[in-house]
């Protein structure tokens, strides 16, 4: 006998069956595969930021030394403009043929686009083409970087068990955090042991080299992934649609995206842009911010982020264990406001010139980034359905990244141009009351599953329980509007017997 709940909506009662459980060893090789290929995705950018200083050398050499930063960092920005591009061509690919594929190209895309940096001459040694090559390399990992993040957290979030989607969520942004220590820790090795001269003429490729056998390895792991629940349940669907000649076949509309869940797509652009900033100030901009604005000599300033970011590292799944406990929404509205009290704080530890005073001011800003990257890669993809999810996620993500990815060049040039080394912490707190509102209007998806998708339990047992919750939920319901009903009774006779009390004093009104 099948074990159902009962259905208020004459639809087909839910069903043990229609949960779906997920095998563990199926769930911890998706996430990964995911987390592995978006580490090497971001080593790429977290190298970049690193390196910038040497790359201002060597591709614009004629300019002044705070000119060569903000013009690498620029180069390291444009790129996000071409992000929204790449967001919608892999979106739409990944809602039609399936997110494993797209995540597959995506790494292939990144890690030759990375390779090739490292094979571009100097300008000394072909002028202008030097930063041509640079730009076109940087345009390609922008379009790959489109599709990379939002389909690593669908895929992540698609496997993911309802009860456990914030802790194995949070996983993804641990790949990204390890990346960018993977890079920073190697610029630092490169510098330890070589002089200025070499590092400038070769040592700085090195890192870009990495990148082709970690995108093999990257797409050994997805390649060797499956496709995911969610979507194999939607497939089925459009084929059963097809079978059936079915005219009202699922299937992807940008107008419908735009209008039906415009609340979900501000939504997710307010939750990246808060993220995102805080992200890109903290992990590209700081290094540059200690060594050209704060006088700090490059090794160093680099080797202090990298030890912040290896406490982040513990912090990071700490945050998505206790989403699934406590909800995603106390995290993000922990974050916006720790960054609006202790932003301006933060920067006068930095600029204290007491080594102990500036790892707690970037620890400070790291662990409030921690409550919003834990919780990101869960939250945002349950904002959609299933048949348009990769489509809107990407769309939506990659426009609020364009504003996001300036940050780096936005703080480097409001620092030259005012001469105010606080300025990067306003730019903080504006991007915190972006996370406030996003707070107020973000729904509570922990627990629960993705909007559109039917339960996923890790077992059978959870399964079961899942299912008595659904059939407490309905009972409740039930109740609750048995009580309504019972309260709307007891006001009608109120007013009958008060009409009645009318015509009694008044016979005439009959």
């Amino acid at each position: 006998m099948s074990e159902t709940t009962p259905s208020t909506s004459g639809a087909r009662p839910l069903q043990i069956d229609d949960i779906t459980v997920i095998d563990d060893a199926k769930v911890k090789k998706a996430v990964t595969a995911a987390a592995l290929g978006n580490a090497m995705e971001w080593f790429d950018f977290g190298v970049y930021g690193f390196v910038a200083f040497a790359l201002g050398k060597v591709f614009f050499p004629s300019a002044s030394p705070a000119v060569q930063t903000i013009a690498a960092l620029g180069t390291f920005s444009v790129p996000f403009l071409v992000r929204p591009l790449g967001g919608l061509f892999f979106g739409i690919m990944g809602d039609r043929f399936g997110r494993q594929k797209v995540l597959s190209l995506t790494i292939i895309i990144m890690a030759i686009s990375t390779f090739c940096i490292g094979l571009i001459p100097s300008y000394a040694s072909i002028g202008i083409w030097a930063p041509i090559l640079l730009l076109l390399c940087k345009l390609a990992q922008g379009f790959s970087v489109g599709g990379e993040y939002t389909g690593a957290a669908v895929f992540v979030a698609e496997y993911a068990p309802d009860r456990r989607r914030g802790f194995l969520g949070s996983w993804l942004d641990f790949g990204s955090i390890a990346g960018f220590v993977l890079g920073a820790g190697l610029v630092v090795l490169l510098q330890a042991i070589l002089d200025d001269g070499p590092f400038l003429e070769w040592g700085w490729r090195v890192p870009f080299f990495i990148a082709g056998p970690l995108g093999l390895l990257g797409l050994y792991l997805r390649h060797a992934a499956e496709e995911t629940p969610a979507f194999t349940q939607q497939l089925e669907k459009m084929e059963q649609a097809d079978r059936e000649a079915v005219k009202e076949r699922p299937t992807l509309s940008f107008k419908e995206i735009f209008v039906k869940y415009r609340k979900s797509l501000l939504v997710c652009i307010g939750m990246v842009l808060v993220t995102n900033i805080t992200y890109y100030m903290l992990l590209t901009y700081m290094p540059t911010y200690l060594s050209s604005s704060l006088g700090y000599d490059e090794q160093h300033g680099v080797m202090i982020i990298v030890v912040v970011m290896i406490g982040m590292l513990f912090v990071q799944p700490m945050v998505g264990f206790f989403s699934d406990k406590v909800g995603r929404k106390p995290f993000l509205l922990a974050g916006s406001i720790g960054l609006m009290l202790f932003s301006i704080p933060a920067f006068k530890l930095v600029g204290s010139d007491n080594m102990g005073l500036i790892f707690v001011g970037l620890l400070v800003i790291a662990v409030l980034l921690n409550c919003m990257t834990g919780v990101m890669a869960s939250t945002l993809p349950a904002l959609f359905p299933t048949r348009i999810r990769y489509s809107a996620l990407a769309s939506s993500f990659n426009i609020a990244i364009i504003v996001a990815g300036l940050t780096p060049t936005v703080a480097a040039w409001l620092v030259e141009v005012s001469n105010n080394l606080l300025l990067p912490a306003y730019y903080l707190m504006a991007a915190a009351v972006i996370g406030l509102i996003t707070s107020y209007f973000l729904p509570e998806t922990a627990n629960r599953p993705m909007r559109g998708d039917t339960p996923s339990a890790s077992n059978r047992r959870e399964a079961k329980i899942l299912l008595q919750q659904a059939y407490d939920h309905i009972e409740q319901t039930v109740q609750t509007v048995d009580a309504e009903i019972d309260a709307l009774q007891a006001q009608i006779e109120a007013l009958k017997a008060r009409r009645q009390r009318l015509i009694d004093r008044h016979p005439e009104l009959e």
